[in-house]
């Protein structure tokens, strides 16, 4: 019976990923046969057991990297892990922690969630769970997750030791939805640009950019950049509606085509919020794939704003998730997309699935990150944006109107050990934890803290000094090299962990050179248009 339930599975299996590939029924029925006959062999004659499972989900994964790129096989496991940040949200208390000293310290809790509704502070720290002692016995972030994420309206007890208090203090926490944002950053830059970034196109991204974007009209925005830098992607249905937020009615703004599947295309539904009000920039990197080149594309294919940065990704499959009977997952790819020029933007994978994965390392080494006259596109690969006739291409991701290099002018091997050893964070926790007090009561708002707050040398010598302590010797060249990097980067940690992300970019896009560009080109309106209009 077991054997009968196991070929059983696999027939299922083998059907979600042949069906769509044979075209030829009596062909797939002895191809499946085929494999199934080899499987019952190795069930009744292989000298050793055999985990039929393992064997199954390998010959999955064999088969879908004899596709493409992007079809892939999920564990159970994994896709509870994958689908999380797209929701938007997961069920747990509530809280941004790190395990500093061996003990869990929390850096803050989230607005709204189950742990600042029951008083758990930023600083505090937890001891126990559950009764269970879980300082100095060596906690891993995994096993912190394990025992504070649950299923909502669960409840979990905890006991945290909180500065200037003696005794121990006692929380029950209901475990409870706690929201994954998407927008990372919203803020005014100047008197009429406003700034908003997203790290991903998750189910919520709309809802927290029309929310940002209200609190940005209230202060008079005129003029945005969006940035989407390291931004891979998410749902396709969240980049339509971001770019009908810039574009006229009825503009395309992506469409899918794939052997199996007709064309699909996606308009914009009503004059933008955006349309003719202001100017638009989008920041990418190579790090902008799939939905952010979806966007980017459209807002470049129509000419309705300025793309700055480096040239994107090149994600242009579409995958659709199949579900498998133990909560395993297939994402297989059924199209491509395509600009509103025509233009595909997934770059070439044929050469294998290896030399794929390096393109970033052969960008890097054949110079494009750092210039732009080393990216050589074929005359084939030539488009023409629709309104104004300027030559895009296509075949390699979404290549910037201004291109800005990489800047590693303060790049050094001691700032790199600095951050790849946890060194600099675990200062700045050390930092803010023991002058979180004063930092309130001098700064009692960011914008007096940005202002006025500078990193002494004072702070760069404790900051040596630990680093020593942590078997990182100081470099004085080296150092001298990324000190001014040194100096923005702990002023934004620090802001973070007294705020937000939001004031973390706020800070840190001060010496940031993609954004700077984009203040002078929207501030610049003869260039701007210049850009636009090719002439």
């Amino acid at each position: 019976m077991r054997k009968i339930n196991f070929l059983a599975r696999l027939f299922f299996i083998l059907f979600y990923l042949s069906s769509a590939h044979i075209a030829d029924s009596q062909m797939y029925t002895e191809q499946i046969y085929k494999f199934g006959k080899v499987l019952d062999w190795i069930n009744k004659y292989y000298v050793d057991t055999v985990n039929q499972e393992k064997l199954i989900e390998s010959a999955i994964i064999e088969v879908l990297k004899n596709l493409d790129p992007h079809s892939a096989y999920h564990t159970k496991k994994e896709v509870k892990e994958m689908n999380e940040p797209l929701q938007g949200n997961y069920e747990g208390i509530g809280i941004s922690f790190n395990v500093l000293l061996d003990t869990i310290l929390v850096i803050s809790s989230i607005s709204g969630g189950p742990s600042e509704k029951v008083g758990i502070q930023a600083g505090d720290r937890i001891v126990k769970i559950e009764g269970e002692n879980v300082a100095g016995i060596g906690i891993t972030t995994n096993k912190v997750k394990e025992k504070l994420l649950g299923k909502k309206g669960t409840k979990v007890s905890v006991s945290v030791k909180r500065r200037r208090v003696k005794e121990l203090l006692e929380f029950t926490i209901t475990r409870d939805k706690v929201p994954i944002f998407s927008l990372d950053a919203a803020y005014m830059v100047n008197n009429d640009i406003g700034y908003i970034k997203l790290n991903r196109f998750s189910f919520t991204t709309m809802k927290e950019f029309k929310k940002a974007m209200a609190k940005l009209r209230e202060q008079n925005i005129r003029h945005l950049i969006l940035d989407l830098r390291e931004n891979r992607g998410g749902y396709l249905t969240e980049a339509v509606k971001l770019a009908d937020q810039f574009l006229e009615d009825e503009k395309l703004i992506v469409y899918t085509e794939g052997l199996n599947s007709s064309r699909n295309e996606n308009y914009a539904t009503s004059a933008g919020e955006f349309e003719e009000k202001g100017k638009i920039v989008i920041l990418i990197n190579e790090g902008s794939a799939s939905a952010s080149e979806i966007v980017a594309g459209a807002i470049q294919d129509w000419d309705r704003g300025v793309i700055i940065g480096r040239r994107s990704f090149g994600k242009g499959l579409v995958q659709r998730p199949l579900n498998l009977p133990d909560g395993s997952m297939i994402r297989l790819t059924v199209a491509r997309y395509y600009t509103p020029t025509g233009r595909l933007i997934q770059k070439p994978y044929d050469r294998g699935l290896k030399e794929y994965a390096k393109d970033m390392i052969y960008r890097n080494n054949h110079g494009e990150f750092s210039h732009r006259d080393s990216i050589h596109f074929s005359d084939s690969l030539k488009y023409f944006t629709l309104k104004n006739k300027r030559v895009v291409y296509g075949s390699g991701g979404i290549m910037p109107d201004i291109f800005v290099s990489i800047d590693t002018s303060w790049y050094s091997n001691y700032y790199r050990e600095l951050i790849s050893k946890g060194i600099f964070n675990r200062f700045i926790l050390n930092y803010v934890d023991n002058n979180r007090e004063t930092l309130n009561q001098k700064f009692p708002d960011f914008k007096q803290f940005n202002k006025e707050f500078m990193v002494s040398e004072s702070i760069l010598a404790e900051l040596i000094n630990f680093a020593s302590s942590e078997n990182l010797k100081k470099n004085d060249e080296e150092f001298n090299i990324s000190r001014e990097r040194i100096k923005i980067l702990f002023k934004a940690y620090v802001s973070r962990d007294l705020w937000a992300t939001s004031e973390f970019f706020e800070v840190i896009n001060k010496r940031d050179t993609c954004f700077i560009k984009a203040i002078e080109v929207i501030e610049n309106s003869a260039f701007y248009n210049k850009t636009i209009l090719n002439r």
